[in-house]
């Protein structure tokens, strides 16, 4: 059958959910096609499923998510906002207050670690290129390629995310807790100051930064409150003067006497648990980790690690976490080629085809969703046979300059001395997912079946993604 254009694709999948009236949203992200459904009981699940071009569905976050692939998945949601007559991204009042309801039942833990994934992501791109850019320079000075003033150009090039970190961390949080972004990076610059440094506290010199990322996340969403909390009791016509004043004043003093030694106190510790676990924990730390990382993605427990990491990073210049969570991905690749390999199911065959590749590109959600969920075991061996990766890069404690890449491209923020060490990690990683997964006995997809698997309900009933 030919491949349907994003418009014909659009058409279709709009059909299967309830026709143009039931959607009240349209969104998208790398991988997915992601609805906001007014009835979600009128999707037609099993004609979703059949769908060629379709690589799974899954309901997460208040928004029904068709996984389409990488580049498909925008190109058809600015079509279906175009058969809307809508902006993608819009939602009707109606829907706005179904999703305002289900914040509101959400558990106060995962809301934190909603705003925390909002700060970051952001970043994630100036981690992205000033960390290729400063490995590349480290590789090219290494192999005596460059040095001097061009060394030195692209070093400050590479570090520059880190340069006005905090400032830019701050900025963020004061927006996502309702502040206003320039007193949330005024208040992070207090913490960044070099003039603590004439500060003496207790006896001893105060050090600018030392706070690290945990610091400003604390002082800035403190201000972010105290900040909206004045502005609803301090007179409109003083308000502008009153209101900033205060908040700088009263949120300034307390990072210095308070905030900043708290932040000194939980990033060393941070650090010193994390590296310790991971030096003397061995493979069994590697091991666990990447064996629970996709779990964690999947009921959003994950977002506490992104502050950790850039912890890591901002402290110590090396995150030993990301290559390890990294295998997580691997294990999935591994399981799809085993999957690959066994099942008759020929839909299942054209699934994994196309979603392997982008999956060791660090692209999971076409494989977990579209192919080792749906059939349940192979979810679980996946996760199982990346711990032999995650327990080999742990042992030889491969660590990242940088966040927001996995699989191979992760290589470009792999220092030179430990590529061969990550890719042998990955390596494994591979094997494991795959032989767990081929010697395992797991329900094969019969030829024309819906992917409805038991398996793929348990999980998600274990996973609480329902």
């Amino acid at each position: 059958m030919d491949k349907l254009s994003p418009k014909q694709l659009g058409e279709k999948i709009l059909q299967n959910v309830g026709g143009k009236q039931n959607v009240a949203s349209v969104a998208y992200c790398a991988t997915r096609l992601r609805l906001v459904l007014k009835d979600v009981e009128l999707v037609d699940r099993a004609a979703l499923d059949k769908m060629d071009q379709v690589l799974g569905v899954v309901e997460q976050s208040g928004q029904f998510q068709v996984i389409l692939g990488p580049g498909t998945a925008g190109k058809v949601a600015n079509e279906i906002g175009e058969l809307l007559g809508f902006k993608v991204g819009e939602v009707d009042a109606v829907t706005a207050k179904k999703e305002e309801l289900k914040v509101k039942n959400s558990t106060p833990f995962k809301l934190f670690l909603r705003h925390l994934s909002n700060i970051f992501i952001p970043l994630i791109p100036a981690f992205v290129g000033c960390g290729v850019i400063y490995g590349s320079s480290k590789l090219l000075s290494n192999l005596n390629l460059i040095s001097g003033n061009t060394y030195e150009i692209l070093k400050v090039i590479g570090k520059a995310v880190f340069t006005y970190m905090n400032i830019m961390v701050g900025m963020y949080t004061a927006k996502e807790f309702g502040g206003s972004v320039t007193l949330g990076g005024s208040i992070a610059g207090i913490l960044s100051a070099p003039g603590l440094a004439n500060i003496v506290i207790n006896g001893e010199n105060l050090v600018p930064e030392q706070g690290g990322i945990v610091a400003v996340l604390i002082a800035c969403m403190l201000g972010a409150l105290l900040e909206k909390k004045l502005r609803k009791v301090i007179p409109s016509v003083i308000d502008l003067i009153v209101t900033p004043t205060l908040v700088l004043l009263i949120v300034g003093l307390g990072s210095i006497y308070i905030v900043h030694p708290l932040g000194v106190a939980l990033t060393a510790g941070i650090s010193s648990i994390v590296n310790t676990l991971i030096n003397k924990g061995g493979f069994l730390i590697g091991a666990l980790l990447s064996g629970t990382f996709l779990p964690l993605v999947m009921t959003g427990l994950h977002r506490a690690i992104t502050p950790i990491e850039v912890s890591l990073l901002k402290e110590t210049g090396i995150d030993l976490l990301r290559p390890i969570l990294a295998m997580a991905g691997a294990g999935q690749v591994g399981a799809g080629i085993a999957i690959y390999v066994k099942t008759k199911n020929k839909k299942l065959k054209n699934i994994i085809a196309s979603s392997l590749p982008v999956g060791m590109l660090g692209v999971g959600e076409p494989l977990m969703f579209g192919v080792t969920l749906p059939l349940g075991r192979p979810f679980i061996t996946a996760c199982l046979g990346s711990m032999l990766g995650g327990a080999y890069v742990s042992i030889m404690k491969v660590g990242s300059i940088g966040i927001g890449l996995s699989g191979l491209p992760l290589i470009l923020l792999i220092p030179s001395e430990s590529i061969v060490h990550y890719i042998i990690g990955t390596l494994l990683a591979y094997i494991g997912g795959f032989l767990l997964t081929y010697f395992t006995k797991w329900d094969d997809l019969s030829e024309g079946a819906d992917g409805g698997m038991e398996g793929n309900e348990v999980l998600n009933e274990i996973l609480n993604l329902k």
